[in-house]
């Protein structure tokens, strides 16, 4: 966009490095904003210049802290309306309690919904995301939703290997309409594996639906988080007589004790993006494959700003 003046894009801190390329990406300088906190722990920030009449940005994936992060994206979102910005898109690359979308017992709340509740109450007037847990949060906002998709990204990765005896796989039912469209740009059939989760970050394989034996399989999910369900797939693979595992995904959060479970499973490699940071010494002890996000994320708020069609990024 050639640095320009009325588009200002501004950083939560949660992701600087996804942040710093894709202001590369669009040639605008990086955001001037001061984020702080007081000696109690409640958090601070000041935008440190000029915002009336432009429309801004920020960048913020609500993952770990998550609490912290989301506070940091609400608090910056109050302060761009307060100084008179004209737009505020919140850009959420990851998007914090998506797995909170319904209640699955008595008594539970829908923390997804009071999430998005939050940021329009903050001030948001559109919301950029990237696969979110379940694409029906879209209609928890009561403002616009960009819901991107990183598919093709990973799809085009994947475009340059011999795939031959390949198969995508499901981890579980609930993913095989997004395994069913992975596996349709790279031409590959689909397995499903019938997964129980009788707790939160325990899962338990009941069968595996379609043909692995003899195969390469590519497990294809939105999240891997303590990598609980993704190694317990793999091993089930592996006894189905699977050849290789690699597994792909677009959120690696890789809670603990994901970096021990990895490296001792049958998982060959595991492509994502960097939709939250992801340290050197975990992209190699969790054999990591990082894709950017940026140049999708940078075309997106281009077209936003220039009021062209955003969905034709995916035609």
């Amino acid at each position: 966009m050639q640095s320009n003046s009325k588009v200002k894009i501004f950083s939560g801190q949660a992701n600087q490095a996804l942040f710093s390329e894709i202001c590369r990406y669009l040639f605008t300088p990086e955001g001037n904003i001061l984020h702080t906190s007081f000696a109690d722990g409640e958090l601070y920030c000041r935008i440190e210049e000029s915002v009336r009449g432009c429309d801004t940005f920020i960048i913020q994936p609500t993952c770990y802290p998550v609490n912290e992060n989301l506070m940091k994206l609400l608090i910056t979102i109050d302060a761009l309306k307060r100084a008179s910005a004209d737009n505020v898109t919140a850009v959420i690359p990851y998007f914090g309690y998506s797995r909170q979308e319904k209640k699955s017992t008595g008594r539970e709340p829908i923390t997804a919904k009071l999430v998005s509740n939050l940021i329009v109450k903050a001030g948001a007037m559109r919301v950029m995301t990237i696969d979110m847990h379940d694409p029906a949060l879209q209609g928890f906002f009561d403002i616009p939703v960009d819901h991107l998709s990183a598919g093709r990204i990973l799809a085009e990765h994947f475009l340059d290997r011999d795939l031959t005896d390949h198969v995508v796989v499901s981890p579980d039912t609930g993913g095989v309409l997004r395994a069913r469209q992975f596996g349709k740009k790279l031409g590959l059939p689909m397995a499903i594996i019938d997964k129980r989760r009788p707790e939160a970050n325990k899962a338990v394989v009941m069968n595996v639906i379609g043909e692995v034996a003899g195969k390469h399989c590519i497990i294809f999910d939105d999240i891997i988080d303590t990598a609980g369900t993704l190694v317990t797939v793999a091993e089930t693979l592996v006894q189905s007589g699977a050849k290789s595992v690699v597994a792909c995904c677009t959120h690696a959060i890789l809670s603990d004790p994901a970096s021990e479970r990895i490296p001792n499973s049958p998982v060959n490699e595991i492509i994502c993006t960097n939709s939250v940071p992801l340290s050197a010494e975990k992209q190699k002890s969790c054999k990591l494959t990082v894709l950017s996000l940026a140049p999708l994320i940078g075309e997106a708020i281009r077209r936003i700003y220039e009021k062209r069609s955003v969905s034709e990024l995916f035609l």
